[in-house]
């Protein structure tokens, strides 16, 4: 069976799918797959078969459309998906509507979560700011997330989080953060991109695993 959680409100969306996993039965084995850990042989045999040590997984998919590779073969394999006795759990961004149609055949159900036109044109960056401000790690990936569903660009992000930084270091405000600390941020977030792409590294999973190692 398939799960899908979609859309750009991610607060919606992220807190009906983690509600959707605490319903999962205790017995089963739970998967999870992202970008950097996607095995397409691991996902055909779970898609083919139930296991060999346990009754029922659960493999759940983190942002794993965005890249054309994944989502390719992801597509191919959803009506094997479908038929499974196994669950496999979608969490991600806003989806075209030629996905979507994928998954509807494949008699998916669809979680969709959509932000209204006027909040999506008054998305405000500070939001990811006043999260990092406040050290707040779960609202800065939810925000950094929402930011990413809407296309606001990763330059832009940075420019933000560089300033709210800075601001705090002026200002001696060093409630949350030290002086050390917050100084560290500054120098590695101003070449985190130039030395992503240097790595060949994906910018977006570069920027989201930097924001979740940040403290």
């Amino acid at each position: 069976m398939i799960y899908l959680f979609a859309g750009d409100d991610t607060q919606k969306k992220i807190a009906n799918y983690e509600k959707f996993l605490k319903t999962i039965e205790k017995e089963t084995e739970v998967f999870f797959v992202n970008k950097n850990n996607f095995d397409p042989m691991q996902i055909e045999s779970f898609s083919s078969s139930e296991g060999l040590f346990f009754t029922k997984s659960a493999i759940v998919f983190l942002n794993l459309l965005e890249k054309e590779e994944s989502l390719d073969f992801i597509l191919e394999k959803l009506p094997l998906m479908g038929k499974s006795e196994n669950l496999f759990i979608f969490s991600e961004g806003k989806l075209k509507k030629i996905i979507l149609d994928e998954f509807k055949k494949a008699r998916a159900e669809l979680n969709i979560f959509e932000l209204s036109k006027e909040k999506r044109e008054k998305y405000n960056n500070f939001l990811l700011a006043d999260a990092f401000g406040e050290r707040d790690k779960l609202k800065l990936w939810i925000y950094f997330r929402q930011a990413m569903d809407v296309g606001v660009g990763m330059e832009e992000l940075i420019g933000v989080l560089f300033w709210k930084a800075k601001d705090l270091i002026l200002k001696k405000n060093f409630s949350k953060y030290s002086e050390t600390e917050l100084q560290n941020f500054t120098s590695k977030i101003s070449y985190l991109l130039p030395e992503a792409r240097k790595q060949g590294l994906d910018d977006e999973s570069a920027f989201e695993q930097f924001l979740l190692e940040a403290f």
